[in-house]
């Protein structure tokens, strides 16, 4: 049972037996995807439940999750999900868990707002409503353990951290965070309550290592959106801004220099606009000028001077969206020369080829591109002195680096060193491992599996590495196909075998090697036919392992090989011809 009684939320529950264990399901030795299961005692608590945008290699994979398996099998355990911010990384696998289990949901206004809009947009969950607004004065009473949050900076307001504390002491949980001393109200780091929390016990910190190896300082949020504004200001064309949809701070950044140059914004997708409007409602986006955000469909009515377009793309990931852009497939939203093209994102280092290929194409449109990071350390995310400070304000016991790629976690361990842990008080952590605390001592204790869930379209974790592997090969080395038609009972061959090929060679120009295929399809097809022991799969994969051997001696190149043998049978009156198809697909 929950109920709002002094700002304190209680939970009436039985108290099991003392243990605490940590499992990373996403988020380490990667970015994003963040989820960390906390069980102390015998409930599961659920931080931040993310997804991560795929890397080069997941070719035709739309999002990455973690897989909550182990989760579903416990799920009577389940106390519910504590969200740190609003950004995907953090809430964006929220439909994908709920669906399979059924638990209330807590975070701030804005977060909860964004969670909404992530959950509801499912057409199974647009019932869902067990949500609950927290802040950083509110407890939740679990009986034994009680959940409390502290304030923290990032590029969303109301960003917090998480605090779980049990008789044995505190799990603190960062979330994204970086320290600003110029942050304004919403994005403003509690560092009394951080001093507090670090006053008493501390068992494990778990966190954020995205920008661990950065040697600079994180930029202010006051640098940055001078930087925005005079970048903006003096551009006499149109000017596209770039930027993930929930980075809240850089669109008002984006307004901001709108209505210092006298220029309008037109928001380009009904996500954008979305977030936008929530956030106008909650108050955590301040619009100056009613007329300042213009409808996409009034975008022809402005002057290129006073034009700013803001590109989210789908997801909330801008960088493909550029792209459709200067190859002039995205509707009416085209690069033009002249353009002005402001890159507001910092990819991540998996990104780092596809967004120098960007760049490149949107020269070759004709804009012009600048990128924030160019001129500021533009991140959400604490520099080097930030990780440090926390530790010496939280005083943890063991930390548990999270939130980046195995350097960035190592990079961390490196700091904690300096300031006192000594090697056997840090765990990098994998996907899966369980982190046992007990008698004052934290040990790697027996894993589970935890392994990626892929989402292409509306499949969830159908996509799995046999299929990936086809599409790999599909996209290096094309597909080879034979097609021929047999008489099984006659056991003769009625049409000579033809040979197409897709991305492997081009016909016209490889008449021999065509040539020598069919032949050779040929005669390992009569061969099977002539086997008093006829079997449609072995047909097949002979044909299979035949072909491949040849062309791969041929070319070097393995292309994906689909026999299609299509049997006929012939009767003497030709109007009682029946056909059967034996593909493979």
């Amino acid at each position: 049972m929950y109920c709002a009684e002094n700002k304190k939320l209680i939970y009436v529950g039985e108290k099991m037996s003392d243990t605490i264990k940590i499992i990373p399901f996403g988020g380490v030795r990667e970015n994003g995807k963040n989820m960390y299961a906390v069980q102390i005692h015998d409930d599961i608590y659920i931080l931040d439940c993310g997804l991560k945008y795929p890397e080069n290699e997941l070719l035709g994979i739309d999002i990455v999750i973690p897989d909550i398996s182990y989760l579903v099998e416990n799920k009577e355990k389940i106390v519910g999900v504590f969200l740190t911010h609003g950004h995907a990384d953090a809430i964006g696998a929220l439909p994908y868990f709920l669906k399979e289990i059924n638990v209330p949901v807590f975070g701030s206004e804005m977060t909860i707002a964004l969670a909404k809009i992530t959950v509801n947009d499912d057409p199974e969950l647009k019932a869902f409503d067990n949500f609950h607004v927290v802040d950083d004065k509110k407890e939740i009473d679990f009986g034994d353990v009680t959940v409390s949050f502290f304030k923290t900076t990032h590029t969303i307001p109301e960003s917090l951290g998480i605090v779980l504390s049990c008789t044995e002491g505190q799990i603190v949980y960062t979330g994204d965070f970086k320290f600003d001393q110029t942050a304004t109200d919403g994005y403003q780091t509690d560092f009394g309550r951080l001093a507090q929390i670090g006053s008493k016990k501390v068992i494990a910190l778990l966190s954020d290592s995205a920008n661990a190896e950065n040697p600079e300082r994180s930029s202010n949020e006051t640098d940055i959106a001078d930087v925005m504004a005079e970048t903006i200001k003096y551009h006499e064309g149109r000017v596209i801004v770039a930027s993930v949809a929930s980075n809240i701070l850089r669109i008002q950044q984006v307004i901001d220099a709108a209505a210092k140059s006298d220029k309008k914004v037109v928001l380009t997708g009904h996500d954008l606009e979305k977030i936008v409007n929530t956030a106008i409602e909650l108050n955590k986006l301040n619009i100056p000028d009613d007329e300042l955000i213009v409808p996409l469909n009034q975008l022809d009515k402005l002057k290129p001077e006073e034009t700013i377009i803001l590109e989210t793309g789908k997801l909330g990931e801008p960088i493909k969206a550029l792209q459709k852009m200067a190859a002039r497939k995205k509707g009416n939203l085209k690069i033009q020369p002249g353009d002005l093209v402001v890159i507001a994102t910092n990819p991540s280092h998996a990104m780092e080829t596809t967004f120098a290929k960007t760049k490149d194409m949107l020269y070759r449109a004709g804009a012009e591109v600048k990128s924030i990071s160019d001129r500021a350390n533009a991140t959400g995310h604490a520099s080097k002195d930030d990780l440090q400070l926390m530790l010496n304000l939280i005083k943890p016991e063991f930390l548990i680096p999270i939130q980046g790629e195995y350097r960035l976690l190592v990079a961390h361990k490196e700091l904690a060193e300096q300031v006192g842990l000594n090697e056997n008080q840090i765990f990098i952590a994998s996907k899966g491992d369980v982190l046992e605390y007990k008698d004052g001592e934290m040990f790697l204790g027996k894993g589970i599996t935890v392994g990626n869930t892929m989402i292409d379209g509306i499949g969830v974790g159908d996509i799995g590495n046999i299929v990936l592997r086809d599409r790999k090969i599909l996209s290096e080395d094309g597909v080879f196909i034979a097609v021929v038609t047999i008489d099984r009972k006659k056991k003769i061959i009625i049409k000579e075998p033809k040979i197409t090929s897709r991305g492997f060679v081009y016909a016209k120009t490889s008449v021999d090697l065509i040539q020598e295929s069919s032949d050779l399809v040929e005669r390992a097809v009569q061969a099977n036919l002539d086997n008093k022991e006829f079997d449609w799969g072995h047909l097949k994969q002979d044909v299979r392992d035949q072909l491949g051997k040849f062309l791969y001696d041929k070319t070097k190149r393995r292309p994906v090989i689909l026999p299609v043998i299509m049997e006929v049978n012939q009767h003497h009156k030709k109007s009682k011809k029946s056909n059967k198809s034996k593909d493979d697909e």
